[in-house]
Order: structure tokens, then sequence, then C-alpha cells
């Protein structure tokens, strides 16, 4: 049997297709654009900037991870807003695996901290994040 290979993905250069898609064959009409990943949004960025669309302005843009460079995004003007999706959860992770495995009852909810980042919060915030 033939081994599959899988196709990675290039979440910035996909954002940056399905706009650049959306342009070619359409009329600018969207207020709000909400990417599952900051990768995505960067990407989408870039597209409005290449058909004269400011990021930030014409259209609100919203993303998920909350990393680095969407604080630089965020900085610049062209990042909105940025919902966290806290990689570091390892510590709590193993936590609850280590209450589980000790026979804890254990809670029906875990809550990770994660936050919702805006505009005006990335330049006081950028030096503090560490992804």
């Amino acid at each position: 049997m033939a081994k599959r290979r899988l196709k990675k993905c290039n979440l910035y250069d996909g954002g940056k297709a399905i706009l650049e898609n959306y342009l070619s064959s359409h009329k600018w009409d969207i207020d709000i654009i909400y990417a599952q990943n900051d990768d995505m949004a960067l990407g989408a960025i870039d597209a409005l900037k290449s058909h004269g669309i400011i990021p930030g302005e014409d259209v609100i843009i919203i993303s998920v991870d909350a990393t680095k460079p969407a604080f630089v995004a965020m900085n610049n003007g062209d990042l909105n807003c940025t919902v966290e999706c806290n990689p570091l959860i390892g510590n709590q992770l193993m936590k609850a695996i280590r209450d589980l495995v000790s026979g804890k009852t254990m809670p029906f909810r875990i809550i990770t901290e994660e936050k919702i980042y805006a505009q005006n919060d990335s330049e006081l915030l950028i030096d503090q994040r560490e992804y």
C-alpha cells in the first residue's frame, strides 16, 4: 500500500488566497472578518492592503490565538481584536491528568485562563506575550 502524504496547510497563504479570490469576483461589501487564527488574519490583511482596503478601518478584523504577530498587527492598526487560545496550558493539563489517574473526583469543567485583547491594549501588552 502506498504511503499517503499529508499536505501541509499554510494558514497565512490560505487567508490571503480566500480574500484574493473574493476580491477578484466581488465588489467590496464586508464589514467584519473573523479569522479562526492569527495567521489567516495576517494573510487576509495583506490581501486587503494590496487592493487598497484599509484593514482595521474599512473592515474590522478579529482573529483567534493572540500571538505576538497579532499584537504587532494591532499596534499597526491592522487588526482590531484577537481572542486568546492559550497553548501554555501544559501544567494545568498535567495536573488534571495526575488527579484523574490518582482517583480524584474531577470537576465537570476545567476552565483555562484566556483573554480577549483589543487594539488599544496591544502596545502595553505585547512584551508580556510568551508566544
